[in-house]
Order: C-alpha cells, then sequence, then structure tokens
C-alpha cells in the first residue's frame, strides 16, 4: 500500500484570502502593525503560535501579545467561514485528483495541515470531500511544521513504510517535514512558496498543475532513494 498525505492550505484549497484578513483583523485588534501580505503567506502551514512567533521576529516585535493574536485570528477566521464571499475554494483539479487515487486500490489518502481538527473537517465538509482521508493529522494532535510529527503519525495509523509514502504540498514546511519522517515530498507551484525554496528544500518532483500527480507519483514509486533521510522516532 502507499500512503499520499496532503497538505491542505495552499495545495488542496486556496485559502489565502481568508488567512491574511484574519491576520490582518487579529494584529488590529492589538494595535500592531500588519505585516505584508509576502510574509503572511509565507508561514502557511504553521501552527498559530509558530506563524505568530516566526512574524514577531521578521517585524521585530518587542511586545507580541501571542495568545491573545492566537485567540483573535480563530474568532476572525471563524466568522468569515461563516460569510458567503469568504470561502477557500479547491484549486483546479484537485477533486478529479482525489478521485483517481481513491479509486486505486493500493492508495490510502491522508492529510497533514496546520489547521485545527475543527478547521480542516469544516473544509472537508463543505466541499463534500469527509471520508475521503484514512489519516487526519492537525496541530491539534502534534508538534507545527517542519517537526515530522504528523507524517510520523500518519504511517503509524495505517501501517505504511516512510519509503511508500509520499506528502503533496506547497511549503519547505511540507518538504523537510518529509524529508524528516524518511518520506518522499512533491511540491505544487500553485501554492504560497516558490516553486525553487521547495526544490531546494529536497523536493523530489515538483507539479504544475493536479493532472500531473499521478504520474509523479508513478515515477518516484519505480524508484529508490538514493540516500534516506534520518527518521525520526521521538514526537
Amino acid at each position: 500500500m502507499k500512503l499520499i498525505i496532503f497538505d491542505c492550505d495552499g495545495t488542496l484549497v486556496d485559502s489565502q484570502h481568508m488567512i491574511c484578513a484574519a491576520m490582518r483583523q487579529a494584529y488590529e485588534a492589538h494595535g500592531l502593525s500588519v505585516p505584508s501580505r509576502e510574509r503572511l503567506l509565507a508561514i502557511v502551514g504553521l501552527s498559530l503560535p509558530d506563524a505568530f512567533r516566526r512574524l514577531a521576529q521578521r517585524e521585530n516585535m518587542a511586545e507580541h501579545p501571542l495568545d491573545g493574536l492566537v485567540m483573535q485570528y480563530k474568532a476572525a477566521f471563524a466568522a468569515l467561514r461563516e460569510s458567503p464571499e469568504h470561502l477557500e475554494p479547491l484549486y483546479p483539479g484537485a477533486r478529479e485528483a482525489l478521485d483517481a487515487l481513491g479509486g486505486r486500490p493500493d492508495v490510502v489518502l491522508g492529510i497533514a495541515t496546520g489547521k485545527s481538527q475543527r478547521g480542516v473537517r469544516a473544509v472537508l465538509g463543505r466541499h463534500g470531500l469527509a471520508g475521503r482521508f484514512a489519516t487526519i493529522q492537525t496541530a491539534d494532535d502534534a508538534p507545527s511544521k517542519p517537526h515530522p510529527g504528523m507524517v510520523l503519525a500518519a504511517m503509524r495509523e495505517t501501517g505504511i513504510e516512510p519509503h511508500d509514502t509520499v506528502v503533496v504540498g506547497d511549503t519547505v514546511f511540507d518538504v523537510e517535514m518529509a524529508r524528516a519522517a524518511g518520506a518522499r515530498a512533491i511540491g505544487v507551484a500553485w501554492g504560497y512558496h516558490p516553486t525553487q525554496a521547495l526544490l531546494d528544500a529536497g523536493a523530489d518532483a515538483m507539479l504544475g498543475d493536479f493532472s500531473e500527480l499521478a504520474g509523479a507519483l508513478d515515477r518516484l514509486w519505480r524508484t529508490t532513494p538514493a540516500v534516506a533521510p534520518m527518521l525520526a522516532t521521538s514526537p
């Protein structure tokens, strides 16, 4: 069996407008300057505490009300999700790719995301994808990416080995997480980190669109990595 673990934001769904809007509300509620859109998108994929910590370092914030920012972001995002003009659309071809992979008897699907369990299940339910994934790992269950905890937990839950596991994501954090767990990584060019950054981080392949995924997976599984990354064993 093969395990394919998808990131959510920036890979399956385009949530950048909601993320940036919720971030803006969180900072403005605390009277803080809002980081640039580029910097906000650069931290997508991390857990919220880690995301705000990194932004504080980059913005040289001496006073950084971490807990308050996290709570305000969650409240803002929840409100935005209820608003019809703020959606998280699937990227073109995502549903078709999931349908095709879900029909393969040798494939198990998973998710590893910086979203909460509640958040990712809301997205899957909105798009009619609930029940498609055998394992869903979130920031509620493991340390933030790029720690390998989510991938290690997904492999334990499904009983699938690292050499049969591939992470599909749009950020350097996804690639680093996969490699730290001994898995392969496929980057996508339509997300929030530059293609070259993903390749530099060690992505085994890059996709221009979802129609290329099946072929990229088959090519990876026909090869054996020359050097397997060390497998992390602690959570």
